[in-house]
């Protein structure tokens, strides 16, 4: 990697505006920026692309794709883990959180099983220098699953822990209000018959009743003892959020309804949603549509959950859209409002002194396509 790069004629997307400019990288930072092209031969000329902050990415499932590709089909992990890193970065994604899951409601599943092996493949390839993405964790704890606390609290000291969600997917309620969407999604998904579907209602709802409450407790307690990050999930109803708010979280991941997404803004909690239900144009569960969030001014930070494609692409849907959103407005949701959820002062944004996380992407018929992926100024796609 040269001492030093320049970035020329592109369109910088910063934290408050657009323009044409140059960056000077330097030590896998930005050193300078400058309005308008370079006139220094060495100077790259990227022929006037949007030029943004690398991504990040708070929360995905990416990775268990590629552990498990097909139903009862375990790949190798180091593989998988990098298979997973190749798409992430394609997608411009230079931070990602991995959400590893504990508490398994599959009940043909055996992701509990998967976890050490996950967890070790993460780290020793991202200590190896494999990983072209700087990859952390994220711990989703489904609340009414039996070990969950216990699990929870062999994993939490793991170095790259730096992000906690709560959760609870039992029917009836936050995500799955209607039973019918509850039996709909997890039939599909886990090939059930009527009667097992019957039974993994019962079950569900009764650890719920028995595991759910205190486990979140323990868990948000001991996440604030560690100075962790800790998102609720699915709040639906202020009652929700007021108890998300007590215990101290402070980003809100897919409220359910608008009434959530208010009082979460209104708590000082982040509001994240999924980059897809914009491409989508809606929830697949029937909740509130994130491009509604987005124009009652209630939407801060976008995520990627199972399609990494999505997250640049919605940015720019929403910059396209009639909401209060430019294009500078919407980056922010995937570059620098996550960053700062997590705790990430030194990226996410084009400024002096950040880290040269950086993705050059064209617009085509406003489909943005990566052309060019950097972090700390060292080319990576």
């Amino acid at each position: 990697m040269p001492a030093e790069q320049i970035l020329s004629n592109a369109r910088l997307v910063t934290a408050d505006r657009m323009f044409l400019g140059t960056l000077v990288l330097r030590d896998g930072l930005i050193a300078d920026i400058a309005e308008g092209p370079s006139r220094l031969p060495q100077a790259q000329d990227l022929n006037g692309d949007f030029l943004l902050p690398g991504l990040i990415e708070l929360h995905t499932d990416n990775l268990e794709k590629h552990m498990t590709p097909r139903p009862g089909v375990d790949w190798p992990s180091t593989s998988a883990v990098l298979s997973h890193d190749a798409q992430i970065i394609a997608a411009g994604i230079t931070t990602v959180f991995d959400a590893v899951s504990i508490g398994d409601v599959n009940p043909k599943g055996n992701r509990m099983q998967k976890l050490p092996a996950m967890l070790e493949a993460i780290s020793s390839a991202s200590s190896a220098g494999l990983t072209r993405a700087e990859h952390r964790l994220h711990l989703r704890c489904e609340l009414c699953h039996p070990d969950t606390l216990s699990v929870f609290r062999d994993l939490v000291q793991h170095p790259l822990v730096q992000l906690v969600s709560l959760m609870d997917h039992s029917p009836g309620q936050r995500q799955f209000v209607l039973e019918s969407k509850y039996r709909e999604y997890y039939m599909g998904k886990y090939h059930l018959t009527t009667t097992q579907m019957d039974e993994f209602v019962v079950l569900q709802m009764a650890n719920s009743r028995e595991y759910s409450t205190r486990h979140r407790a323990a868990i948000a307690e001991h996440c604030l003892a560690l100075g962790l990050s800790v998102a609720s999930h699915d709040d639906a109803t202020l009652a929700h959020v007021e108890e998300s708010a007590r215990y101290g979280m402070t980003i809100a991941e897919f409220p359910t309804t608008l009434e959530a997404a208010r009082g979460s803004q209104q708590q000082g909690m982040k509001v994240l949603m999924g980059a897809p239900n914009i491409v989508r144009g809606g929830s697949h569960s029937g909740n509130v549509a994130a491009a509604e969030l987005a124009a009652e001014g209630l939407l801060d930070i976008l995520s990627s959950d199972y399609y990494p494609a999505s997250l640049l692409q919605a940015a720019f849907l929403l910059a396209a859209q009639d909401t209060p959103c430019d294009l500078a407005q919407a980056v922010r949701m995937v570059t620098q409002a996550p960053a700062r959820a997590a705790g990430l002062n030194d990226r996410g944004e084009i400024a002096s002194g950040l880290r040269a996380d950086l993705v050059q992407a064209r617009s085509q018929d406003g489909l943005p396509v990566v052309q060019q992926v950097w972090r700390q100024a060292k080319r990576v796609f």
